[in-house]
């Protein structure tokens, strides 16, 4: 497949001409639910930027559930029409909105950063990874559900055939509001299945735009459908109702739990659940690792994003023997984090999402001041005062099971290990249940072959950081708390999204195996 595109930021002329287009992109955007035969709408949601909640971003009209009922009647009705197009033309549909993205990278990266609070650069790789999802389905579409032949009896023709399971619900997060969601509803679609796709509150701007797009490439209106809204009206007024087949969700635990106990009190069909949940992310280092690449890796995974990546490190276990060398340079390296707009190209850290966020932050790091080292916080400039800002902080534990949650943001956890307790190291991490990312830092191949082999994870890095899966080079997902699977971004996650037939003929009824005449004698 064609690689997307990226932007070299270094290049002034580059530059200057992104910073043209995105400029110009900026406005008052909008959007409202997208359902064939819907008119009344539910509330307006006034969006603001999260670096800065003075600024207007735009509004949208939320979905009522009289939406959601439509929804899901024309989605019943379309699927399968869009079931029987050929796999190969959905594929060309995703590609052509691959292209019209890729041309369009200035206008949503704008959004990214005014809604989502994602600087530059992040912004330019969530286009990119959207692309990639487009072109990676299509790809796999084209491949998987092509029919197959099986072997049989002579007399015998046995064919196995994927098709769409019925209506799909994608449910994505805010983090990603434009991979992820792309990623969920062209995976959902090249499969063959009607979508209904519910966007995070925080970021239906983006996912407006996306699923126009979608449609403007060819994707059918009442094929593909937008819900926003709140979880309580739209999300489970989607997920307990009999004639949803299947849902891909990323988000919280929490949700992925009502979810689940939601579509299992159905009296219906068994519905497919694709769940992407958190991470209790760790980094081991040994005392043969370069502290200056540990510090850097650390830096990178733990602070990039505002910490707002469920790859993203949370814990740092370095050996003791570093381990002071290490927590004095990562202070250094601290304090040299630009926090602030994201729409400046120096900026390192942004905002958290949204006041509830930064709140949790605040009230765990109250707790780690109490229970805990503070190895360094970094200073938030002035200009952070009217944004949701949350200084970046690295505190060190005792052990790891301080922690009992996960904590989504800029706030790195320390722990020290001897020699001697790396099994220990190992076991403590398995033993928080999640399975996500993991980072090695270690010179030592028989120490990354061990903890590799051990770990329970469903990425694991060495010698780098551990956030930034490429779609089909590094396909993202974990497993335990972590997740269902299978892999978003790998070759056995579209099947996820089908059912399978198979086709069996007596050809002997018709006159016996005609492909018996062309065998050479």
């Amino acid at each position: 497949r064609t690689n997307s595109m990226g932007i070299n930021l270094a290049n002034d002329a580059q530059l200057r001409d992104l910073s043209t287009k995105i400029n110009a992109a900026v406005k008052p955007w909008s959007a409202q639910p997208l359902v064939p035969g819907a008119s009344a709408f539910g509330g307006s949601v006034k969006v603001t930027n999260p670096a800065d909640r003075r600024e207007a971003v735009g509004e949208y009209l939320a979905a009522s559930e009289a939406n959601v009922r439509q929804a899901l009647a024309n989605g019943v009705k379309a699927q399968p029409g869009w079931d029987a197009l050929p796999a190969a033309s959905r594929a060309v549909i995703l590609e052509k909105a691959a292209d019209l993205l890729e041309a369009r990278t200035p206008e949503y990266m704008a959004m990214c950063v005014k809604e989502a609070g994602k600087s530059l650069s992040a912004s330019v790789a969530e286009v990119r990874e959207a692309v990639d999802f487009l072109r990676y389905y299509a790809c796999q579409a084209r491949e998987l559900f092509a029919p197959v032949k099986l072997p049989g009896p002579t007399g015998e023709s046995n064919q196995l055939t994927l098709h769409g399971r019925g209506v799909f619900v994608c449910i994505s997060p805010w983090n990603f509001p434009l991979a992820i969601y792309l990623g969920q509803v062209a995976a959902a679609l090249a499969a063959g299945n009607a979508v209904i796709a519910k966007p995070a509150e925080q970021t239906t701007l983006v996912a407006f735009a996306a699923t126009k797009l979608l449609h403007e490439a060819g994707i059918p209106e009442d094929v593909l459908q937008f819900l926003p809204g709140d979880g309580a009206t739209v999300g489970a007024g989607l997920t307990r109702d009999p004639r949803v087949a299947g849902v891909a969700f990323t988000g919280s635990n929490e949700t992925a739990w009502a979810i689940n106990r939601t579509l299992a009190a159905r009296n219906s069909p068994i519905a497919s659940l694709i769940a992407e949940t958190g991470g209790q992310n760790a980094l081991i280092a040994d005392s043969s690792a370069l502290p200056e690449q540990v510090v850097k890796d650390a830096v990178a995974s733990a602070f990039d994003s505002a910490g707002q990546r469920c790859s993203a490190a949370r814990v740092l276990f370095v050996q003791d023997d570093i381990a002071d060398k290490v927590m004095h340079m990562l202070a250094g390296a601290m304090d040299e984090l630009v926090i602030g707009d994201p729409g400046l190209l120096s900026t390192d850290v942004g905002p958290v999402i949204d006041e509830d966020a930064k709140r949790g932050l605040e009230a765990h790091a109250a707790r780690m001041d109490k229970e805990a080292r503070l190895i360094h916080i970094a200073k938030l400039p002035e200009s952070c005062a009217n944004g949701c800002f949350v200084a970046p902080r690295a505190y060190e534990l005792k052990s790891l099971s301080q922690l009992d949650r996960e904590v989504f943001g800029p706030i790195l956890h320390v722990v020290r290990w001897k020699a001697d307790q790396l099994d220990q190291v190992i076991n403590d991490i398995n033993g928080t249940g999640f399975g996500l990312t993991l980072g090695i830092h270690s010179r030592i191949d028989a120490t990354v072959q061990h903890i590799a082999k051990h770990v329970r994870v469903g990425n694991c890095y060495v010698n780098r950081n551990q956030i930034g899966a490429v779609v089909g080079v590094q396909p993202f997902g974990g497993e335990g708390l972590s997740g269902t699977g299978p892999k978003a971004g790998g070759p056995h996650y579209l099947p996820k999204f089908a059912t399978e037939r198979t086709l069996t003929v007596n050809t002997t009824a018709a006159g016996g195996n005609a492909s018996l005449l062309t065998l050479a004698e």
